[in-house]
C-alpha cells in the first residue's frame, strides 16, 4: 500500500484523477490483482480514494502537492515560464505520441472540445488550457513528468499570467491556439511523433512571441 499511497500524497495521482485499472496497477507495482484490490479498499477506508462501481477508482486527496511553489511562482516571469515549458513539453509530447492509450486520447479529445467551446471566455480558456497540457503530460505515461507539469501549471495560473491573459487572449488568439491544439491532437491520434513535436514547438513559440508583444506593447 505504501507505494500507491506515496504516489497519491506526492501528487503523481492528483485529486480527482482516475487511477489505472487494477490489472495495470498490478503490473506497475509488480504484485497480484487481489493485493491491489485490498490496497485500494484500505485507501478508500483512509479517504484517499473513492471507488465507484462501474466507473473505477478516483483520488480524493487534495494535499499540499505544491508546497513551497507559491514563492517560486512569485519569482518566475511569464517568459521564464515559457522557457521552462520549452525544456519539458517537446519531449513530453514525443512520449505521449508513443505511449498514449486510446482512453488517454479520448480524455484528451474531451478537454479539447471543451477548450474549443471556451473561445469567448479568457478565464475559462486559461483553466482548460492548463488542463489540456496536463492531460498531454499524462499521455506520456511518465509519473515524474506529470508531477513536474502539475508544478508548471501552478505557475501558469499565477497572478502574473492572469494579468497577461487580458492583453493576449483575444477571440482571434484563442481560435489560433485552438487550431494548434487540434493539430496536436490529430498528430497524437495518428502516432505522428515528429509531427506532434513540431506542433507543440510551434505552439510554444507562438505563445512566446505573443508574450513578447504584450510586454513591449
Amino acid at each position: 500500500m505504501a507505494r500507491i499511497k506515496q504516489a497519491i500524497e506526492s501528487g503523481v495521482y492528483a485529486d480527482g484523477d482516475q487511477l489505472p485499472a487494477e490489472r495495470q496497477l498490478a503490473i506497475t507495482f509488480g504484485t497480484a490483482r487481489s493485493t491491489i484490490r485490498k490496497v485500494l479498499d484500505q485507501l478508500a477506508e483512509k479517504n484517499l480514494v473513492v471507488r465507484r462501481v462501474g466507473s473505477g477508482t478516483f483520488v480524493s486527496y487534495a494535499g499540499p502537492i505544491h508546497q513551497g511553489m507559491e514563492d517560486i511562482a512569485d519569482l518566475v516571469s511569464p517568459l521564464q515560464l515559457i522557457e521552462t515549458r520549452f525544456a519539458i513539453e517537446p519531449y513530453m509530447t514525443r512520449l505521449a505520441a508513443i505511449h498514449a492509450t486510446g482512453s488517454d486520447l479520448d480524455t484528451f479529445e474531451d478537454v479539447l472540445r471543451r477548450i474549443e467551446a471556451a473561445e469567448d471566455d479568457p478565464t475559462l480558456f486559461t483553466q482548460l488550457d492548463s488542463e489540456f497540457h496536463l492531460d498531454l503530460a499524462r499521455c506520456s505515461r511518465n509519473p515524474l513528468i506529470v508531477r513536474m507539469y502539475q508544478q508548471v501549471n501552478m505557475v501558469r495560473l499565477h497572478a502574473q499570467w492572469n494579468r497577461m491573459k487580458q492583453l493576449i487572449l483575444s477571440k482571434e488568439k484563442t481560435r489560433a491556439y485552438n487550431q494548434q491544439h487540434r493539430a496536436l491532437y490529430e498528430a497524437l491520434r495518428h502516432r505522428d511523433v515528429q509531427g506532434a513535436v513540431d506542433q507543440i514547438t510551434r505552439h510554444l513559440e507562438q505563445a512566446r512571441q505573443d508574450l513578447i508583444g504584450a510586454e513591449s506593447g
